[in-house]
């Protein structure tokens, strides 16, 4: 491409004058000769034109593309929770799918503690590099070890990071480790957002631990937040940016709400924004300016006043949170996005070894030539991996690369992204469909897991140990999850008041109306109706009571999965002229439909598989008394030739490991084919025992 370009930009300089010594008198007709050479002139200046289009459109993805990239490193004293706070970021932003602790009773430990002695011990050793999505933008993380026995894994990880966080204890503030860590990122000129912890342990004090920040690491810095409660009352947060307060609901508090800051906050809250804006106002002349003259400061402006200055190393704003308890993580990664740098915001150097090592500044496209820092070496069970923070230029699977310590060229074999101790090693998957059709991947966008089939227990237990022998990875395996559904059998009432005073403005909405199922072949999932006559509850409130009977049906209370073939009809209901707000009546439906549901009479559908058997006519007893046991029923039997040819629908979570089986009965001769019929009410036995497993399961979270 940048041959391209220059080759243009010369065809541009030498055909414009010559178009011009050739223009003929207007008399006379144009030789061929200077026609053609018009005409090539104009074929080049079209050329050129449609490289540099081209090449600015490249320009622009790639700099939209680095616009929302972030990468950063999470660092702080020894147990002051920065693994827990990464295993809830991956969490949330649907890296892994269920939390595990680092010194959880369940012995797996947490995804960034790969190593044995890590969960044993309860540390981070090395550090571990992860990535994550989060609201569009890409955010690559390195978790480092607090114990500053391993300090030099924090010093090699933090050279080639644009942003951190600091993470420190409410109840330990400032420790030893704390002081190391914060010197090492002022060495390396990283902006920086710290996070006060474990807000809900006895002895938490975040406004010590901010002073203390101000006086130990010399700190310029302010808090975005104020905590609603400490120790065992901790709530929620206040965001003193936007003035919302927020609650962190859900078995893993995966679902934020927002709401009015409490009154009895209020002359807090005002007091801490007034100094956050002061505190900025120092580092910053625009916002200086409009604090100065009295002007309103909009949420808009602070939060780019903010951003300026920790950008420029000035300012540090400090997040509160409980990681452990899964509170203030979201607001955590949107401080990430909103207030730590791009690639294409940091100053990036390297020196030229041809020039008295003279530093260059790096221009951090992908047309330059490539320049890397490989900032850590690991020899392990994938054989010697190297990890590389590329500044310039682009790598690929196959290049020759030069080392200048050594002065080697380097081939590159082969290029992963790490998650932890887990490569990406989905062109593994892709290499195995390719080579075996009857081998198929696929990602159930429900439960999120990687789903393998083939043709029985045995060929996908080979593809898995092909996976940890070839690629060294340990991948987890087991039964698939089977998308269970819920549902309504008879219609029921509900009137729900929902009312909460606490000083100053309260919450108050009432619903009233019935569920009922919808009628079979309906062809919808869920249907709201609003029957209100006249003005009961103002319209404006409505769409929020839908989404609350909406958000409601998204876990049914049997198994905690979807409730689907219901109508909400609302006929009824009460507003307050104060109170009512939208957050009351998404409220009061969603405790009205948990009212109601149980009236209702909930049964769960399961889904049932068109199961066709083929097998030779002696084994003919055997497989269907095996068919009978799975709770299937034949619906279609005929004869081909020496075979039978069974046609039968049978609950899908009775299948699993059926390709054994079939094998089994039929010495190997019998096969059979699948496909997903319909969903279907299960039966009370089993409905009793799903409930059971789910409360179980439930209990021990």
């Amino acid at each position: 491409m940048a041959m391209a370009r220059r080759s243009g930009s010369h065809l541009l300089s030498s055909f414009r004058p010559f178009s011009l010594l050739l223009q003929p008198p207007l008399a006379d007709a144009p030789s061929p000769a200077a026609s053609a050479a018009v005409a090539s002139a104009r074929r080049a200046l079209s050329s050129a034109s449609a490289l540099r289009a081209r090449d600015e459109k490249d320009a622009a993805r790639w700099r939209e593309s680095m616009d929302r990239m972030r990468n950063i490193g999470i660092s702080a004293h020894i147990d002051s929770g920065k693994t827990t706070l990464t295993e809830r970021v991956l969490y949330y932003t649907g890296r892994i799918h269920e939390i595990h602790e680092v010194r959880g009773r369940d012995g797996v430990g947490a995804k960034m503690d790969s190593m044995d002695l890590e969960r044993e011990k309860g540390i981070t050793i090395q550090s571990a590099a992860t990535y994550c999505t989060w609201k569009g933008y890409q955010v690559n993380i390195i978790d480092t070890p607090g114990h500053v026995d391993f300090t030099i894994e924090v010093e090699r990880a933090l050279r080639v990071l644009d942003g951190a966080i600091l993470v420190l204890c409410s109840v330990g503030g400032v420790q030893s480790q704390s002081i190391t860590v914060d010197r090492q990122m002022r060495r390396y000129e990283i902006p920086r957002v710290a996070f006060i912890n474990k807000l809900d342990r006895m002895g938490a004090d975040p406004w010590k631990v901010l002073n203390q920040a101000r006086s130990k690491l010399r700190h310029h810095n302010a808090a975005v937040q104020v905590p609603i409660g400490l120790e065992e009352e901790f709530e929620g947060l206040v965001d003193l940016v936007e003035m919302k307060a927020y609650k962190f609901e859900g078995s893993s508090g995966q679902n934020v709400t927002a709401y009015d800051v409490p009154s009895n906050m209020a002359d807090l809250v005002n007091e801490k924004r007034r100094e956050l804006i002061e505190v900025v106002s120092e580092v910053d002349d625009q916002l200086a300016e409009a604090f100065l003259n009295d002007e309103p400061i909009t949420a808009n402006q602070l939060k780019a006043a903010i951003r300026r200055a920790t950008v420029a190393r000035k300012f540090i704003p400090v997040y509160m949170g409980s990681a452990f308890k899964n509170k203030g993580v979201q607001p955590l990664l949107d401080g990430v996005l909103d207030y730590l740098p791009c690639p294409l915001e940091v100053d990036n150097y390297a020196l030229d070894q041809n020039n008295s090592e003279e530093k260059v500044l790096l221009a951090g496209t992908p047309a330059e030539p490539l320049v890397a820092l490989a900032f850590k070496l690991e020899e392990g069970r994938f054989g010697q991996l190297t990890y590389l923070r590329i500044y310039d230029g682009v790598i690929r699977k196959g290049d020759f690369i030069y080392n200048v310590n050594t002065g080697k060229k380097i081939k590159v074999p082969r290029l992963v992204r790490m998650h932890s101790n887990e490569m990406e090693f989905s062109k593994a998957l892709n290499r195995f469909q390719k080579e075996d059709p009857t081998f198929r991947v696929g990602l159930d966008p429900e439960s999120g897991q990687t789903i393998i089939s083939g043709m029985g227990e045995l060929h996908l237990d080979i593809y898995v140990e092909r996976i940890k022998r070839e690629y060294k990875v340990d991948a987890k395996v087991g039964k698939p999850r089977v998308n269970f559904r819920e549902t309504i059998t008879q219609r029921a009432e509900f009137d729900y008041l929902h009312k909460k005073q606490s000083g100053g403005q309260g919450q108050y909405g009432r619903v009233c109306g019935y569920v009922e199922p919808l009628p079979s072949g309906s062809g919808g999932k869920f249907e709201f109706d609003n029957m209100i006559i006249g003005q009961a509850i103002p319209s404006n409130f409505i769409p929020a009571i839908e989404k609350g009977f909406r958000e409601a049906c998204n876990s049914g209370s049997l198994i905690g999965h979807p409730v689907e073939n219901i109508r909400i009809v609302l006929t009824d209901g009460a507003s307050h002229q104060v109170d009512s707000s939208e957050l009351a009546f998404k409220l009061a439906a969603i405790y009205a439909f948990r009212q109601c549901y149980t009236a209702a009479k909930p049964v769960i559908l399961e889904p049932v598989m068109k199961v066709e058997l083929k097998f030779p006519t002696e084994f003919q007893g055997t497989v269907t008394g095996d068919m009978n046991k799975r709770k299937g029923i034949i619906v279609g039997n005929e004869q081909e030739g020496d075979d039978t040819i069974v046609v039968c629908h049978v609950p899908l979570n009775n299948m699993f490991g059926y390709a054994t089986a079939i094998r089994s009965v039929t010495q190997g001769k019998g096969e059979f084919t699948m496909e997903y019929l319909e969903h279907n009410i299960v039966s009370q036995d089993v409905q009793m025992q799903l409930v059971n497993s789910y409360k179980a399961a439930k209990g021990t979270e």
